[in-house]
This record gives C-alpha cells, sequence and structure tokens, in this order.
C-alpha cells in the first residue's frame, strides 16, 4: 500500500475518533474534535497531492479517497443533527446528492466512463468543510460580532451541494442514455 492510500486510510480510522469527540461530553471535547475534523480533511488534500505528484495514483485510492471524504462529512453533519446544530433537511439533501452522484459515477464506471471531479464539486466540498469547522468553533470568530458565519455556510454548502449534483447530472446525461 503506498503512502497516499495509508493517509486515505489513517482518515477513515479518525472518523469514529471524532465521533466520539463530538458526542461524548468530556471536557475538551469539541476543540479536540475540530482538530480531528480538520486535520483529517487536511489529509484529503495531502494523500491527493501526493498520489498525482508521485504518480501514485491506484484504484484503491480512486475509490476510497472520495469514500473517505463522504464519510468523514457525512458523518459531521449527522452528529450535527443528533446535536441540534443543523436542519435535518439541509443534511438530507446533502447525503442524497452523494448518494445519486455517487450512483451515477457506478453506472458511469460500468460502461468505461469516469466521471472526474467538477469545479462546482471541489467547491461544494470546500463549503462543506468550511461550514462543518464553522459549526465546531461555535461559529468563533464571528460569534464575537454577531454573524452568523457558520448558518450562511450551510446554506452556501447546501445551495452548492444542490448546484453541483444538478451539474454533474447535465454534464452526464450520456450516462442514462446507455441505460
Amino acid at each position: 500500500m503506498n503512502l497516499p492510500n495509508k493517509i486515505t486510510v489513517v482518515r477513515m480510522v479518525m472518523i469514529p475518533f471524532f465521533i466520539a469527540a463530538l458526542l461524548i461530553d468530556f471536557q475538551y471535547h469539541q476543540p479536540i474534535a475540530a482538530a480531528l475534523f480538520i486535520i483529517a480533511a487536511l489529509t484529503d488534500s495531502l494523500d491527493g497531492y501526493l498520489a498525482r505528484s508521485r504518480n501514485l495514483v491506484t484504484d484503491f485510492g480512486k475509490f476510497m479517497d472520495p469514500l473517505a471524504d463522504k464519510l468523514l462529512v457525512c458523518s459531521a453533519l449527522i452528529c450535527f443533527v443528533q446535536l441540534g446544530s443543523v436542519p435535518a433537511w439541509m443534511v438530507i439533501i446533502i447525503i442524497a446528492r452523494e448518494f445519486a452522484i455517487t450512483g451515477l459515477r457506478s453506472l458511469a464506471a460500468a460502461d468505461g466512463i469516469i466521471i472526474a471531479a467538477s469545479k462546482w464539486g471541489k467547491a461544494k466540498t470546500i463549503s462543506q468543510m468550511i461550514a462543518i469547522i464553522l459549526i465546531l468553533f461555535n461559529n468563533w470568530p464571528f460569534s464575537l460580532i454577531n454573524i452568523p458565519a457558520a448558518t450562511i455556510m450551510m446554506f452556501i454548502a447546501t445551495i452548492l451541494t444542490l448546484y453541483s449534483g444538478i451539474d454533474y447530472i447535465i454534464l452526464n446525461k450520456k450516462v442514462f442514455r446507455s441505460m
């Protein structure tokens, strides 16, 4: 197993520890959860960079890297619903989009078509990560000046999630025609 794939596996292993730190009430649990999430999110960029720059792209990485990202983001958002930090409808939209696009990619792959990440898909992921980090930090530092940045970012993430999902479907409608 190469280094980028090991980093992806470490990110997946971090998810249960992140969830535990977020949901179990102990001293400093929230900063620990935030640190774990940030480290896991940063490993996403690191493993992708290493895989591309060192020509270490593998089928395992192509499959597991996006799965690890989806598990990390969805885990955080589901926990936020339990904690009352994010409305369930937003999380349902985000998770439904992830299932739909993963299904689209699977259909395309069966026909030998690779659907690469789009700029809107990347913007969606970045906006989700920023929203999650703001929520983990209780909207700090924006709470000091009474700006609901975490809420605004969740709305932006939800809109980008919808838009990127529609964009993927429109750009890849040929996948549906082959059915």
